[in-house]
């Protein structure tokens, strides 16, 4: 049902670094927005089409708040009890050494350890052509085992917000050597199919995606 929806259109992924906080959103009015796991502690002066999250303990800590958002929701299936409402969409995610790059939703999506790669996938199935990134630091001040789980100590310095993960809440730490495997996937898929992936954010230390300053973009 939702594939090729936007087709031959463009969007921006919203990552949550720290970079994201600087951004002059005004300069998006009438771009597709996608966010993700918590994009809506950002005040945004222009809404959101399409939200995903699939991080277990984003969505059972933080449950209530993404249940309130009206926009299409992208989910972990494992937390389909959570949820309800016709625009919620459960994926199932690939259990497996390798990651893969899915280009329907009808198959198990693989993670790649980051959000942003499910987003892509997801943007790619609904056809847009042209993907944006923004807030990709792809840098985390705070070091530790990747996927190891953490009870978060003081202000989160690692994203866009200082209650991002508040004290006291749990939080993995990222594996960035997956990460850029995985994006490596999504960008050869992407231009198999003469599709573009952009990254425009300030500082950003992903090596993966062709970088484009913001201000030539918007």
């Amino acid at each position: 049902m939702l594939t090729g929806q936007r087709q031959g259109e463009r969007c921006v992924i919203l990552a949550n670094g720290p970079s994201l906080a600087e951004v002059d959103f005004e300069r998006l009015e009438g771009e597709t927005l996608i966010g993700m796991n918590r994009i809506y502690l950002l005040d945004l002066p222009i809404p959101l089409s399409y939200y995903v999250a699939i991080n277990e303990l984003v969505l059972r800590q933080f449950w209530k708040d993404i249940q309130r958002l009206p926009v299409p929701k992208f989910l972990n299936w494992n937390c389909r009890h959570l949820f309800s409402g016709s625009n919620t969409y459960f994926l199932r995610l690939r259990m497996g050494i390798r990651d893969r790059f899915a280009e329907n939703l009808n198959q198990p999506l693989s993670s790649g350890g980051t959000v942003t790669f499910v987003a892509l996938q997801i943007a790619f199935v609904l056809g847009f052509e042209e993907v944006i990134l923004l807030g990709l630091d792809h840098h985390y001040p705070e070091q530790g085992t990747p996927n190891v789980t953490a009870l978060r100590q003081g202000e989160d310095v690692s994203h866009f917000h200082p209650d991002y993960f508040p004290a006291g809440t749990k939080w993995q730490y990222p594996d960035l050597l997956r990460a850029e495997m995985a994006y490596q996937l999504a960008r050869q898929v992407y231009e198999a199919h003469g599709r573009r992936i952009i990254d425009a954010t300030s500082g950003g230390r992903c090596p993966v995606f062709e970088k484009v300053d913001f201000e030539d973009l918007f």
